[in-house]
Parts: C-alpha cells; structure tokens; sequence
C-alpha cells in the first residue's frame, strides 16, 4: 500500500486516496483523504479495498453522473434560473425585466411597469436570481402599509421564500446600551410599512431623547443592518415635496443601505420633474447630481417600463381584455322615505359639523366628520352603528368615566400628515372618528340622527340593498350562469355585515374579507370563493393583495371619494389572466351629492383622458394627490353646492395641467422593443427540472455505500403517478427519509423537489470522482452512429481557494467550476460536437453497458484520456480564473459600499457610548471581510475526472 493510491472505503462509502502508511505493532494504519468531503481521516488498512474489485459503474450511477454534470453545465452558462425554481410562469416582459436587471454588475434600477403588469411579481424573480447565484442573503422589502400583507404573501405563494413581516408594535424601546440590540440583524428577509421606519424631527410631548431612540431603532438600525438587496415599493412616495421630508430622507437611507436597490412604481414621475430627481438620483447620486442631469440617455439605464400596449402572453396576445364600467343611479322610492330623510339630516349634520370644527381651527376633526357622508350612503347600519359609537364615546367624554377611552383618542393632526390620512381606508377612518374629541354641541346631533337611524332600519332593506339583489339576478340571467361569481366591495364592516345577512336569507352562499383577519382566514375565504361561495364582499382593506382572476364582475356597493381606491378595487379582478372582460358597477343614489359629482366627473374626465392617452386618474395622480383633489372636490359639494362646477373645473385643470406634463415626461422611459412570446417557451421547456429528475431517480435507484452500510433499506424510487403530464415520485433516500414529489411546481398533491432542496443541492455539490484503476464500462447507446467508437469523458474543472466560509464554498449556484466533455476516437482525434451529442442522449435514451475493461487497460485509458484533457482544459481553466478576479472584485466594491453606508448610519446616532460601540464592532466586522476576501484571492487549479466511458455506436456495437 502505497502512499497517492486509491482504494475504497466502505465505512465512507466513497473512494479514497492514502496520504501516510503507518506501523505499530503489527498494525498498519492508514491516513486517507476522502475527495467529496475534503477530509483527511485515520482508517485501518485492513478496512480498505482495491478499486478494481469494489468500484460500481452500472448503468443508474452513468446516468446520474451525466445528468449531475449536465445541471452543474447548465449552470455555468446565462441561463436563467428564478423562473425554473419558482412556482410562477413569467410573461414575456417580466423575462424582458430580469434579463436586463440581472445583465449588469450594478443590480440598481427603477422598474416602471404601468399598473397590473406584475412588478411584485418582477422584483421576485430578480430576488431570486441573485440569492441563487449567491449575490443576495439578506433582502428588505419596504411597501406601504396596506401592501406589506400582499408582499409576504406573494413572496411565499410564487417563490418559496418566507418573509418577516415586522411592525411597529415588535419594535421594542427596552435594549441595553452595549447589548447587541440591532434586532434587525436577527431576520435575513423583512417586509415592513414605509411609514413605520421613516424618520422623525420631532414629535409633540416628545423629548430629543425620545425623538433619537425612536429614529434609532426605526430607522438608524434598520438601514445599517446589512442588507444585500433592498426593494421598495411604491416608490415615488420617497420623492417628496423637498429633500427635508421624511419619506426622501428614509428614501436616502434605503439607497445607502444595500448594494442592489429596486424601486418600484407606476408612477415615478407625474410631471413633477424636482421629485423625480430626488427619486432616481437615490438609483446613482453621481450619476444625476441636479435636475438638470435627468435626460433620456442617462435615464434609460436605470429604468425598465413596460407599457399595457406592448404587453403580450406566452402566446403573443394582447394581455389585457377590455373593461366595462357603469354608473347606476338607485333611486328612493315611497317605501325608502326614511331612508332619504336620514340622507339628507346627515348631509346637514356633516356641512355644520365641518364647518364648526374649521371655524375652531379643527380642522383634522373637521376631515373626520366628513366620513358620515360616506357612512349614510354606505347603509344605514353603517350610518347607526357609527352614531350609536360616537354617542357611547361623547357621553364618556363628557361625564369622564372611562379613562381607557381618553386614552385610546388618536394624537392631533400634527401627528398626521396628509400621506399617511389619505392612505387610511373608509373603516379605519371610522375608528379614528369614533375615538376623537366632541365638536361643540355635537352631542344632541347625533343622539337625534341615532334615533332617525333606528327608525329607518326598522322599515326593512334599503334601497341599494334591494338594488343589488335585482342586479345579481340580472347578471347571471345576462351572463348565461345561475353560478356567476360576484365581488361586492364597500367601505364599511358595518355595511358588510348587513349585506351578508340580507344576501344569505335569500340563499345566496356568500363569503366576507376584511382588515382584521389573519393571512390563514384570508387564504380560507380566498378559497372558498373559488370553490363554491357565489358572492365575496371584501372591504377596502380585506382587498388588499387579492388574485381573484376566476372572477369578472365588481359591484362597488359604495363609492370612496379618491378614485385610486376604486381602481385598486376593480384591479382584483382586472389582472393578468383574466379570460373575460370586467364589468365594474357603482352604485350610487340618485340625485344626491355623490351622484352629482360623479356624473360631471366621469365626462370631464374622458375628455381629458382620451386627448392625452391615459387609462385611469392612478396614471397621473398618487393616492395621496388624489385624495387631496377630490376630497377637496366632495367638501365643496357638501358645504357649498351651488359652487361644485367651478370646483370640478378647477380639479379638471390640475389634472389636464399634470396630464401635459406627464406625457412630456414619458418621453424619458419611452423604449422601443418587441417582446418575444418564444421566450415563455423556452423558460418553460427548458429541461433543468428533468435532469434534476433524472439525476436524483438515477441515484437513488442504483447508488450503494453508505446507506448500505447504515443498515437502512435500500435505496429506491419508483414514480407513483401522473398528475397531468408531470410525474409524482416516491423517493426514499439512502438514510431512510421518504417523501412523495414532483420535480415541477406545477403538482398539487405533492411537494416540490427542486435544487434549492439540500439533499439534492447535494447530489449535484459532492460528485464522486472517477480514479485511477477503476473499471471503464463499455457501453453503447441504440440511436449512436456505429462509427461513433472511443472514450468519452466528463471532467470537472474548478478553482480551489483559501477560503472556507465563502460562498464559492457554500453555494452551489456561484460560478467557479465547469464540466468539459471529452470525446477521443480510436485514432486519437478530439470531437467536441460528439462529446456534446453523447452526452445529450445518455439523458434521452437508457444506455447498455457490455463489458468492463480489465484493469491494466482501464489504467491505461484513464492516463491516456487525462493526458488529453490537461490540454484541453488549460484554458477553461483562465476564463474561471478571470471570472474569480472579476467575481472578487465585484465582492469588494459590494462590501466596501455596505461598509460605508453602515457607518454613516451608525455616525448619525446621538448617544456616543452607543455610536462608539457600534462602531467598533463594524471595524471588526470589516477586518474580517477583509482577510477572507484575501484568503479568497489565493487560487489553485483544480481538474478532476467524473466520468469516463467507452462508447461503441450501435445497438451492440
């Protein structure tokens, strides 16, 4: 036994080398080095085997190495691996997106995508790309509130990837000085509210001291957590009305946060040219420094927009169907009097209310009263659950007998800005009205539009109620289908909870979401409205990050002021993959002030929209915008009625001026390009998940070793059934693990069995090598040519390095090795395109093994064969290395910016001890970043063969 042989061990279940010989005692011990863990362990020489006589190279392990090897190939090249490991099929424009996000060392783009073209959907998929090619461990996504639920969700459903959704109530204020206390740090992937984080100057009752532990936890330790990627949705909000807004300062700290930044909105731009500065210089500060700077060639590297015009399926349609909107006047009739009474003493009640709390320079609470408009036209349990709650709340105030209810009254509207008011839905309005403070002699108000109300609910349905119920009818006889799917949406849970009662007494099967259930009632709900409930009624908030494609048809019970949220409604079912045109009905009453802006609104509105080309108000205004215009729009109409023209002309100008401007300054993304519907087929034909199949089944069916030798049943697999055209596979694995899967996403009744698994990362990682006198098979393939006769080969070719810890090490994604296959004929010449075509069919066709060499000509062969491959492999070998170099230094300038950015967080906190000790664990942090990309630039070539058979074309040679 001598020292660089090999021989197998079967305690290891692998073949390995001796690296020392000992003596003692009549005993001969034996170092050996076991190449697929890179260990070297003691043995007994007695243990050992001869290679020739214990080595196995049947047809099940050729397989599972060709295939192993392929996936380790396909790996290397400019494949794209997000959508072959995700559970969603991208369109055509969403590969368009990743190709071009991925395509440049500088991962730092704007994706502006028009509304519903999926850009949740896009930013996953670039996630997922880069944590595959071990670019990303660490991601923050930072949405708006009402998003925040959809993200985790989305995340979860399409990718696999499970998100920490934090809040404000988790951010605790009791961490010691010198404790490790960023607990931001403690989650790798975190989804949370943008309002959440942003920073303070002051707030009122506050101390500095306040202020600054506030701003650290939120906000200082946030963005010097680490991040590699962060995505930020809605992003235009970050623009601000001045660099000295919050939302641009968190904007600014998001930038500096993290290497690769995403923003993400329909709306970047807005004809506001300073904002959009603000939000794309965040992208590159160097590369805009003034407005000045913001040009369409400059712009056209950070931007990808697709339009709704170019958007196209995996067939080369058009992606959206037509939309059908409809405006239904209800009328009162004699048997709703009550009901119109209640109407118009709550329009009364509303105008003098508003007016008194601006005349006590109240005007937050003023903003408050205005919702009872929206709650009488709602229903009229709305209108007299709310009042009954107020007046509870007023006679409490009043007689100061509940200090838990003096104390759950909201802050002043100092503590709100308009952003964060014009994000609130109608029902958390209503909460934050319940618990404010008495106008002056509100109270006998509403004790008298309690009674009214009462009176009125008493006299039966109300009108829209009973309105509904005709329409419902109508359009199953309309649409052909007694089952017809329905959503309903309104503002209110008061008014859901009427509309569940009134629609289930008539048999109706009926379903409800709204804001305070948890993301498991949501899924329920979700699917039973799939299945079998005909009618969804989903406030604003329960709303919120719904797919209900199977769906067409909306009836907008209510109507919110800002039309951005009637879009979001209609957008639930106004999606990608919508088979049918959307109907989208809005109920309003007649002759009332609603209905009066409305109608002026809707015709003034078309013209403006058909002279400049814009489908919506959400493709010129934010929400907040929006809320602002027409809140202003309805207050008028309210208080002053006989003054609602010229206010709708003066939102219409705003609007026409703002139009202008943004089609002026569309003329910065405009891109001209056609996109490839070839390209959805090609992701979903490309054949990674059957070699990852075939791989694993190979294995499994025919590897021995170590399971053997743990006394566990044999290795097998055998598939157990079909579901549509993929196959479900039974798999037990060598340490006795069994589980039932399927090799596509695209199974619901197993799991998904892909390469982020461990077990079969691992098959594909830790490749046995082929040694020096092991047997050679002789085999041949039935559709080879039978001039095809010679050695074919695969050899791995890799870079060794330094580094123990480095993602070369720990993910099988990044790039620093490559297969080469090999093909010498018998007359000693090198044939690429038949190294390439052989090992093409050992995937597609099962081949037969005749014979093994014996072991002097498999020793002759294998050095024979190695000798060629040296030569061949020499330069494979310098492009690896040039890709380490670049690799390496893209690692540093990612690290050295992470670094920087860290720091200057850390040096904006108050406290010096705090500051201090911050800043010394980052030095060290740093060193040590340091000496492992060091130890990491110290490479050494590796070549190793993995494979080598005779091949001998024909049936039977």
């Amino acid at each position: 036994m001598k020292n660089g042989e090999w021989f197998y061990s079967p305690e290891h279940g692998e073949f390995c080398q001796v690296v020392e010989t000992q003596t003692l005692w009549g005993e001969t011990f034996c170092r050996i080095w076991l190449p697929t863990k890179d260990i070297v362990v003691r043995v007994s020489a007695q243990q050992l085997q001869p290679v020739y006589d214990a080595a196995d190279c049947g047809v099940e392990r050729i397989v599972y190495l060709a295939a192993a090897c392929k996936i380790i190939d396909t790996l290397t090249q400019d494949v794209l691996l997000a959508p072959l490991e995700s559970s969603v099929i991208p369109l055509p424009h969403q590969i368009r997106t990743l190709y071009r996000a991925i395509s440049g060392s500088h991962v730092r783009y704007l994706l502006a995508d028009e509304v519903g073209l999926g850009k949740t959907i896009e930013a996953g998929l670039i996630m997922k790309e880069l944590k595959l090619r071990g670019l990303v461990k660490r991601t923050l996504v930072v949405a708006p509130k009402g998003l925040v639920n959809q993200w985790v969700a989305e995340m979860n459903t399409h990718f696999g990837e499970e998100f920490r959704l934090l809040i404000p109530s988790e951010f605790t204020t009791s961490r010691g000085i010198f404790q490790k206390d960023n607990f931001w740090r403690d989650y790798p992937q975190v989804v949370c509210s943008m309002d959440s984080v942003k920073p303070l100057d002051a707030r009122s009752g506050w101390s500095e001291e306040k202020v600054a532990q506030y701003n650290r936890e939120r906000f200082e330790d946030l963005i010097s957590a680490g991040w590699d990627l962060v995505i930020v949705d809605e992003a235009h909000r970050l623009g601000g009305s001045t660099d000295q807004v919050a939302r641009y300062k968190l904007g600014k700290g998001l930038a500096e946060a993290a290497p690769y930044l995403l923003l993400l909105s329909a709306t970047p731009h807005q004809g506001k040219t300073q904002q959009f500065h603000r939000l794309i210089s965040l992208l590159d500060p160097q590369g805009f420094p003034d407005p000045n700077s913001v040009t369409k060639e400059r712009v056209k590297a950070y931007v990808i927009r697709t339009e709704k015009r170019w958007a196209i399926d995996a067939e080369g349609n058009p992606l959206f169907k037509p939309r059908h909107t409809e405006l239904v006047p209800v009328s009162w009739e004699d048997s709703h009097r009550e009901q119109r009474l209640l109407y118009e003493a709550v329009t009364e009640y509303v105008r003098k209310g508003y007016n008194k709390a601006i005349a006590e320079k109240r005007n937050y609470i003023g903003f408050l009263m205005l919702l009872m408009q929206r709650l009488v036209v709602s229903s009229t349990r709305a209108i007299k659950t709310t009042l009954a709650r107020r007046l509870e709340v007023l006679s409490v105030e009043n007689s100061g007998l509940s200090q838990r209810l003096k104390e759950e009254q909201i802050a002043q509207p100092a503590s709100l800005n308009s952003d964060d008011f014009y994000d609130l839905d109608g029902e958390e309005l209503r909460q934050l009205l319940l618990r404010n403070k008495e106008i002056k002699n509100e109270k006998e108000d509403v004790r008298v539009l309690l009674e009214a109300a009462t009176r009125c609910e008493a006299r039966g349905p109300d009108a829209k109620a009973e309105a509904l119920l005709e329409w419902v009818y109508g359009l199953q006889a309309q649409e052909g289908d007694p089952n017809l799917k329905i959503l309903v949406f309104t503002e209110f849970v008061p008014t859901q909870e009427m509309l569940y009662e009134f629609l289930t007494e008539r048999g109706f099967t009926v379903v409800c979401l709204n804001g305070s259930m948890d993301m498991q009632e949501r899924k329920r709900v979700q699917k039973a409205f799939a299945k079998d409930a005909r009618i969804l009624i989903s406030t604003d908030a329960g709303g919120e990050g719904l797919n209900l494609q199977f769906c067409h048809v909306v009836i907008n019970y209510d109507i919110p002021w800002n039309p951005m949220r009637l879009e979001q409604r209609i957008g639930r079912v106004d999606r990608i993959g919508q088979k049918f045109p959307v109907r989208a009905i809005n109920f309003v009453f007649k002759d009332s002030v609603e209905h009066r802006v409305l109608e002026v609104l809707e015709e003034k509105l078309s013209v403006i929209f058909k002279e400049f080309g814009i489908d919506k108000t959400g493709d010129v205004l934010d929400s907040a915008q929006a809320g602002q215009l027409f809140d202003g729009l309805y207050i008028e109409a309210i208080t002053n009625p006989q003054m609602v023209d010229n206010k709708v002309d003066e939102v219409m100008k705003i609007i026409e001026e703002q139009a202008k401007e943004l089609r002026h300054s569309q003329s910065l993304f405009c891109e001209t390009y056609k996109l490839d519907p070839g390209d959805v087929q090609r992701i979903i034909s490309h054949p990674l998940p059957h070699w990852v199949e075939v791989m694993t089944t190979s294995y499994l069916r025919g590897w021995k070793g170590g399971a053997q030798n743990a006394g566990k049943k044999k290795p097998d697999a055998k598939p157990v059934g079909k579901e549509g055209r993929h196959t479900i596979w039974h798999l037990i694995w060598p340490d006795g693990h069994e589980e039932t899967v399927c090799f596509t996403h695209h199974a619901l009744s197993a799991s998904y069995l892909g390469l982020e698994n461990t077990r079969v990362r691992g098959l594909a990682m830790n490749l046995p090598p082929f040694v020096p006198g092991q047997p050679i098979p002789v085999i041949t393939l039935p559709d080879l040519d039978s001039k095809v006769v010679g050695y074919w080969s695969l050899w791995e070719i890799s870079i060794y390095d330094e580094s123990s810890l480095g993602p070369e090490k720990q993910s099988f994604f990044t790039r620093k090795r490559c297969i080469m296959p090999l093909f010498l004929s018998e007359h000693g010449k090198m044939f690429a395109l038949t190294a390439r075509h052989i090992w093409d069919q050992l995937l597609t066709t099962s081949p037969t093994v005749l014979q093994y060499l014996d072991k002097e000509k498999s020793q002759e062969a294998f050095l024979g064969v190695r000798k060629v491959a040296e030569d061949q492999g020499k330069s494979i070998y310098k492009e690896l290395e040039q890709g380490h170099r670049e690799y390496l230094a893209r690692e540093r300038e990612k690290g050295e910016y992470a670094f920087a950015a860290r720091r200057r967080a850390i040096e904006r906190i108050g406290l010096p001890q705090v500051r201090n000790h911050r800043l010394c664990l980052l030095e060290q942090e740093e060193q040590n970043f340091r000496k492992e990309l060091e130890r990491k630039e110290r490479i050494l070539p590796e070549m190793v063969p993995l494979l080598i058979v005779r091949v001998v074309g024909g049936a039977h040679g």
